[in-house]
């Protein structure tokens, strides 16, 4: 399998090298150059397929033979250690938990799956290092960093905006030490992001084998596909059409979703749901594509202005806006829907979702009323108890913090201050 930039003015490379080097050298995000649909005999049998085999079926064809299959399988079952339940929260409309690995969110998988590739890749180089550079909104620091704790030739330099992402968020992301190391940038999870990007393209840093843990990382987007497999797999009995909302910021996820989709998995209909950060519903508005500066919301990990991923998914439509359109909807929630989503989520049935997850739930209930027969599954990203500070007055409960939380809540957040990209770059040297 080769890999081409969207950008068009980088030479073709392989898994190996795309996931070493994260980001083309003229900027581009990596794409597939073929996506191969699966035979229609998978489908048929999914039901009684494991967890395990449904991924290797799935991701193999984007690795290739650069990892031998033994080895491939042990990363999926390594990575794919816990479990992805699917939850009727109403009649029809069902959450599909991702929250329950180690640090309890979705991006657990794409982490721990890149991490163990990158391992794979680095276990002959004895002299030279790579340093993983991330930026992060919320969610993926913590995952990056406890799925590359301790691997061999790797060190983790994550950044994230101060005082923008959750208590519990940032106590995983600054307290485990070792090879990770977290820089509090005095800014917006845009300007995280443009800082890695920009690091990236700086010839002075090339000496230190930069590579990203982001969703622009093709070895972090492409296992978020193994959810909506596992989601099919759960519901397929029903023999309904099946609609999916994705809480979105970066758009890796839903991009991921789309994926799926033309592998051949029967999803309807795709509805990212945003928080007031709506350059994407703006753009299925109006035709332009405008990003502003990203807005601080109770749902952090999508407070982003310029999602990397829109591309990609501009790519899987050959840019035909009418054809994504058919498969693709939009909507934006202010912070107050979404704590009275919250509300009416744990009131019909008691089920304690996060804003996250609300706001896919908001999304999903608007799309289903365009879809009479089908059932509806919303994301729910991370563990309610990574936003306490608004679950639990929104709720009037008190939730338990789970034995994954518990082990980094009482640690010392150990952090280093920026503001600029050339105090990133005298970090990194």
């Amino acid at each position: 399998m080769k890999y081409y930039s969207l950008n068009h003015n980088a030479p073709e490379v392989s898994f190996k090298e795309a996931v070493i080097q994260g980001l083309a050298s003229d900027k581009g995000l990596y794409f597939p150059q073929i996506i191969t649909p699966l035979n229609p005999a998978f489908f048929n049998v999914i039901e009684n397929l494991t967890h395990h085999n449904i991924a290797f079926d799935v991701i193999q064809q984007f690795v290739g033979d650069e990892i031998p299959e033994d080895h491939l399988r042990e990363i999926i079952a390594d990575t794919l250690s816990f479990d992805f339940p699917v939850v009727e929260v109403e009649n029809g409309i069902y959450s599909l938990e991702l929250f329950h690995g180690p640090t309890m969110a979705f991006k657990d998988v794409g982490a721990r799956f890149m991490s163990r590739c990158l391992a794979y890749f680095n276990k002959d180089k004895k002299d030279s290092k790579n340093t993983v550079l991330v930026a992060t909104s919320g969610d993926t620091g913590g995952a990056v960093a406890s799925g590359f704790l301790g691997v061999d030739g790797v060190d983790v330099v994550i950044l994230y905006p101060s005082g923008k992402v959750s208590d519990i968020q940032e106590k995983q992301l600054t307290t485990l030490g070792k090879n990770i190391k977290a820089l509090e940038v005095d800014g917006v999870f845009d300007d995280c992001q443009d800082m890695v990007k920009k690091a990236f393209l700086d010839e002075t840093l090339a000496h230190k084998n930069l590579t990203s843990a982001n969703s622009i990382n093709i070895a972090r987007w492409l296992p978020q596909m193994f959810y909506f497999f596992f989601a099919y797999k759960a519901l397929k009995s029903q023999n309904k059409p099946l609609v999916f909302s994705c809480p979105s910021g970066n758009f890796g996820n839903i991009c991921a979703g789309i994926m799926a989709k033309k592998l051949g998995l029967p999803i309807e209909h795709f509805v990212a749901s945003t928080n007031v950060n709506d350059t994407v519903p703006r753009f299925l508005e109006n035709g332009k594509y405008d990003p502003k500066p990203s807005i601080a919301t109770i749902s952090n990990a999508m407070d982003v202005g310029n999602p990397s991923n829109f591309i990609r998914i501009q790519e899987l439509y050959n840019n035909d806006l009418k054809a994504f359109e058919k498969d693709f909807s939009s909507y934006s929630y202010t912070d107050e829907e979404t704590l009275e989503a919250l509300k009416q989520i744990y009131n019909t049935n008691g089920y304690i979702a996060e804003p996250h997850g609300a706001v896919g739930y908001l999304g999903l209930k608007k799309e289903l009323q365009k879809h009479e027969n089908a059932i509806g599954v919303f994301l729910e990203t991370a563990h309610p108890i990574k936003f306490l500070d608004v679950v639990e007055p929104a709720l009037g409960i008190t939730l338990p913090i789970p034995e994954q939380i518990e082990s980094v809540i009482n640690e010392e957040k150990v952090s280093v201050k920026i503001k600029s990209y050339e105090e990133l770059k005298e970090f990194l040297r």
